[in-house]
């Protein structure tokens, strides 16, 4: 009678043997062909306190077609520096995390509502995204009327703050320049002064005569 194991399927046998395989240990230890070491990314935000962080997607008008072309769909931040406290706009694409906005939030930055959509916001900026200060108009649209509406508060706070520091910058800039000038008016007359001392007067000359 016939052994019903010679007739198996070589298929089962390699399985079989694999599988035999999988259970002895051989005792080697095998190293990982690339050692992967972790990389410190970043960002060029460390020295900036995060003030907005919201989903979006970005337009920007096109002069040249004469229409809104969408710039990405990502992250829009207001970051404010540590130090200067200036406060720029920066969003990001999503999935490439490229820079499609940044740029400060100045004194003259003003929100307005894109018309036919209360979700939408319209500025004027420069803007240095691309690697060189442009001046763009952007549109930016977001998923509800209330996140919009905080967007826009945000940006309008941000540039009133923006134009009280720049009129006290510009009160100090005054009040320096009024020191100089009273500085060099005493100067002036200090000089006048010496070289009226040193003159010689008739009585001097009467007197080497």
């Amino acid at each position: 009678m016939a052994d019903p194991a010679e007739h198996r399927p070589a298929k089962e046998e390699e399985e079989e043997a694999a599988a035999a395989g999988d259970d002895e240990d051989t005792g080697a230890q095998v190293a990982p062909i690339i050692k992967l070491e972790e990389v410190a990314v970043t960002t060029g935000e460390e020295d900036e306190e995060v003030l907005l962080d919201m989903k979006a997607k970005l337009y920007r008008f096109d002069k040249e077609g004469n229409q809104w072309k969408e710039r990405g769909t990502g992250t829009v931040k207001l970051l404010k520096h540590k130090e200067t406290a200036k406060v720029r706009l920066v969003m990001r694409q999503a999935k490439t995390l490229k820079i499609c906005a940044n740029h400060l939030v100045v004194a003259t930055t003003k929100m307005q509502e894109h018309a036919g959509s209360d979700k939408s916001c319209v500025w004027h900026a420069l803007d240095f995204a691309d690697g060189e200060l442009k001046e763009e108009m952007f549109a930016i649209r977001f998923g509800s009327v209330e996140n919009c509406k905080k967007f826009k508060d945000v940006v309008e706070e941000v540039a009133e703050q923006q134009e009280k520091a720049d009129e006290k910058e510009n009160e100090g800039v005054s009040a320096a320049a009024g020191l100089v000038e009273k500085l060099t008016v005493t100067d002036t007359s200090k000089e006048a002064k010496v070289e009226k001392e040193e003159a010689p007067t008739a009585d001097d000359k009467d007197t080497k005569e």
